[in-house]
């Protein structure tokens, strides 16, 4: 492996990194704030009267789910491109499957932007709840794909020699969480105990990504030539 790759690598650690906490910081306002607080699970006309009463909140919120799909672009591709020197096959599924995720994300988010048209014809609350809700249902079904990066991710992470096995592991375990929560959530009699499913796992979901990113950051874009060459010789070959 050339210098001029190392450093390419590292190039995309640091962005990947960066990227996955504004991420993060995005979605805290975009879910965790507006989505969370607007939107409310069963009642079709208080969420209706939110969303006329707090407008402008709900737009700013949909410019964080683009913004968030924008992030997740440059996730796809800086993973990519950190991990391809070492295996590419499996780098490229890891690009491509966040690359599906984005893709079923930003699906999503046009039923908030149909959603916020809405807000705008004479078109009923429980209409417009259920534009609003659909957002969840897809972005669910992506969720799943995600998952399925993260194992990925993890299990790459694992069979190198300078990414810490605990940050792989926790990746995998935070993977299989989002897939096996997210496929119990598309058969609805399951909705009671997926919820308490999904809480209980909800820490390893949110640290396993967020210690990767850290490491990313901190460690990724610095890390020593000699380390990354070496790995890459003994472990990537043309088949992997």
């Amino acid at each position: 492996m050339t210098h001029s790759t190392v450093r390419s690598q590292q190039r995309a650690a640091l962005w990947s990194g960066i990227a996955l906490v504004l991420m993060a910081l995005v979605a805290f306002f975009a879910q965790g704030y507006v989505y969370q607080s607007l939107v409310i699970e069963s009642e079709a006309m208080t969420t209706y009267e939110n969303l006329v009463s707090h407008s402008t909140l709900f737009r700013f919120g949909i410019i964080g789910w683009g913004i968030i799909v924008l992030l997740d672009l440059i996730v796809a591709y800086g993973l990519y491109r950190f991990f391809k020197p070492i295996r590419t096959t499996f780098a490229l599924l890891i690009g491509t499957l966040r690359f599906i995720y984005s893709f079923i994300l930003a699906f999503a988010v046009l039923r908030l932007v149909e959603a916020e048209r809405l807000l705008d014809t004479s078109t009923s609350a429980r209409q417009v709840y259920e534009t609003v809700t659909s957002f969840e249902t897809i972005w669910s079904l992506g969720l799943i794909v995600f998952g399925l990066h993260l194992i990925a991710v993890g299990w790459v992470a694992m069979r190198t020699q300078f990414i810490p096995r605990t940050i792989g592991i926790l990746l995998v375990v935070a993977g299989f969480s989002y897939t096996i929560v997210h496929a119990l959530y598309q058969f609805p009699t399951l909705e009671s105990m997926t919820t308490l499913l999904e809480l209980t796992l909800m820490l390893p979901m949110f640290v396993g990504e967020l210690a990767f990113a850290v490491w990313l950051i901190v460690k990724g874009r610095i890390l020593p030539t000699h380390d990354i060459t070496r790995q890459s010789a003994g472990d990537a070959s043309p088949a992997s």
